[in-house]
């Protein structure tokens, strides 16, 4: 036997046998056609409400204890009561 045969190899082509036989695994995410997926284990359940439990637990604190992100720390000014010149807006000077 050659070596580009005992690599799987014949004349620049993949042997049929070879073929059949390297069927594709994704070891990413899985992947389910018609099926509903396999459940979550018990540790990624229990992180994912760790993790949220902690996000929210963030947002209600800092909401109560600044507010004033959401709402502004001052009143927001009026602009019809500005001049001309604190809006930078020139004379007119026909």
């Amino acid at each position: 036997m050659s070596f580009a045969s005992k690599l799987g190899f014949s004349i620049g082509c993949l042997h049929r046998t070879n073929l059949a036989r390297n069927i594709i695994q994704r070891k990413s995410h899985v992947v389910s056609y018609r099926n509903g997926p396999p459940p979550h284990s018990k540790a990624t359940k229990i992180g994912a409400l760790t993790v949220g439990g902690a996000m929210w637990w963030w947002v209600i604190w800092h909401l109560w204890h600044e507010p004033d992100h959401i709402t502004g720390e001052f009143e927001y000014p009026n602009s019809k009561k500005w001049s001309n010149a604190e809006l930078g807006i020139p004379k007119d000077g026909f």
